[in-house]
């Protein structure tokens, strides 16, 4: 039973904090999810240029304009086979702001010797991660280029609109929480949207099927 994590890691996978290797082992095979509850210390965006970029990503999933602190949070693990029978792990984080709730969906698939991570409820976007491990058992991740596919459009995204995206999750001892930061910089534009906090986990069974919320609508193989 090998998760996406493991095939990604290889080796490096037993450097990573116990906790953490638990977390990152989910895989169709041993029929287990994960969802994590807990609460965002803070969430940014940049500069009001990008509050418009940031409403168009909320209407498909994508990032959010919204600001805040101590927010409720949710995330939900679930590894499944996709509609082109490849092994997927969904990352659906759900934001509960004062006046709405916003999600944020991502479904990382291993594939080309990588994890590529779609985007969204239709999975316009894709992204090849770099996924490495931190000195301290946790990981860090690394968006490459971002890869659109809208109708019969299909591009490449210049990096210099969309910037980069990096993710640092971490077990921490003395909480007992998992603890994440996440932020996307454009070269140019700097800071665009980010988050941090912390949320606890707990496993859960998922042999009689995985539910279609946290699916997305559509699914898609991008092209290189």
């Amino acid at each position: 039973m090998t998760s996406i994590f493991q095939h990604a890691l290889g080796a490096e996978f037993e450097s990573l904090h116990p906790r953490m290797r638990e977390r990152l082992s989910l895989c169709t095979a041993a029929g287990t999810g994960m969802i994590g509850h807990g609460v965002m210390d803070r969430i940014w965006r940049g500069r009001a240029f990008t509050t418009p970029f940031l409403r168009l990503g909320a209407s498909r999933h994508i990032l959010f304009p919204e600001r805040g602190r101590n927010v409720p949070f949710t995330i939900e693990n679930y590894p499944y086979l996709d509609s082109y029978g490849r092994e997927t792990v969904s990352f659906v984080r759900t934001f509960e702001l004062p006046n709405r709730r916003r999600r944020f969906d991502a479904q990382m698939v291993y594939e080309g010797g990588r994890i590529v991570d779609y985007l969204g409820t239709h999975q316009h976007l894709a992204t090849d991660l770099d996924i490495s491990v931190r000195p301290d058992g946790g990981f860090r991740i690394r968006s490459g280029e971002f890869r659109l596919a809208e109708g019969p459009l299909r591009a490449v995204v210049p990096q210099p609109i969309v910037g980069v995206a990096s993710v640092d999750e971490w077990f921490d001892e003395a909480s007992g929480l998992f603890r994440i930061e996440v932020a996307v910089v454009n070269g140019r534009f700097g800071p665009l949207f980010g988050y941090e906090g912390g949320f606890d986990a707990k496993f859960v069974d998922l042999r009689t099927g995985v539910s279609g919320a946290v699916k997305p609508l559509r699914e898609k193989v991008l092209d290189r």
